[in-house]
């Protein structure tokens, strides 16, 4: 009898709402059984800045330790908290088709974002959000807040905020899309590198899981992470940096094409860089690193350089 593959996840619920959903598609795929085994990682046990407490991998580093530990044979992250350097024990073996990119709005009565009155208290953990928001001239207070999806709604129903700004993908994954008052469009707010994507990760030397787990991949989905984490890389910036960037396939005279748009922005809202360019997803990471040159010669570095 073959033994169930053992997914690493994470304690939260929209977590184990992820990796639920991973399962699921491997048993109805591969015909395995999955179980799901629960790790706490340094970014639940801590309520403090994500950048005090070391950025970008503090959501995936004892996932990580638990597939070298053969502790587990599989482990579920939200893409955007991975870092971009690779890890030669480790494969990335897939990432299923992605969830909508956008962020939301849930805010009290209902508003939206140019509803909201100025000097309304808007909640966010995302430096990347505070900047972009900050850029549109409301005259809305960004605070920062850390904690989990029902967390960070409750701040709003107890009123500490007036709004938070949160990943309609995990809403949407929680059951939850329907407490958010606005759907943001990426030329307001440009979203994480990698938001809305999961990442599939097994040990690089499990040549038969990576087998096994490539059944999850979709090719898009990963030419369109790709092309936004080499940016992410070539900036050198993490999850602690105002950066956003989109990637999206569209059909072009010549077959599929690769448009990618990214923003490094102060966390004031200015100064900041906004650029694109287009390839083809089979150059995808060609792309990010192009993009992301052009935007350090505009000077992204000394806009990020207070942040890092």
């Amino acid at each position: 009898m073959t033994e169930p593959l053992r997914l690493g996840t994470r304690a939260s619920e929209l977590a184990r709402t992820q990796s639920g959903h991973v399962a699921d598609r491997l048993r109805e795929l591969t015909g395995r059984e999955v179980v799901l085994v629960t790790i706490s990682t340094e970014g639940d046990r801590s309520s403090a800045p994500l950048d005090q407490i070391g950025g970008t991998g503090v959501f995936v580093a004892a996932l990580r330790e638990a597939l070298v530990a053969d502790e587990v044979d599989l482990a579920v992250h939200s893409l955007k908290d991975l870092p971009t350097a690779d890890d030669p024990r480790l494969a990335l073996a897939a990432i299923p088709p992605r969830e909508d990119v956008r962020d939301v709005l849930v805010a009290r009565d209902g508003l939206t974002l140019g509803e909201l009155p100025p000097g309304s208290r808007v909640g966010t953990g995302s430096p990347r959000r505070a900047a972009q928001l900050n850029a549109l001239g409301l005259g809305l207070e960004v605070v920062p807040i850390r904690g989990n999806v029902g967390t960070r709604l409750g701040k709003v129903r107890s009123g500490e905020v007036d709004a938070v700004v949160l990943a309609h993908a995990g809403l949407l994954r929680l059951g939850r899309a329907e407490e958010a008052t606005e759907v943001l469009d990426p030329i307001q707010v440009l979203p994480a590198p990698g938001q809305g994507a999961l990442a599939v990760e097994c040990r690089s030397d499990r040549t038969d899981l990576i087998d096994l787990l490539g059944v999850l991949d979709d090719p898009d989905t990963r030419a369109t992470v790709t092309a936004e984490r080499a940016l992410l890389a070539t900036l050198e910036a993490g999850c602690s940096a105002p950066v956003g960037a989109l990637a999206e396939v569209a059909w072009g005279d010549d077959g599929d094409e690769l448009w990618l748009r990214a923003v490094v922005a102060d966390p004031s809202g200015s100064p900041s860089i906004r650029l694109s360019a287009i390839g083809v997803p089979s150059d995808a990471a060609a792309l990010g690193l192009r993009l992301a040159t052009e935007m350090l010669a505009e000077g992204a570095d000394q806009i990020m350089a207070p942040v890092a």
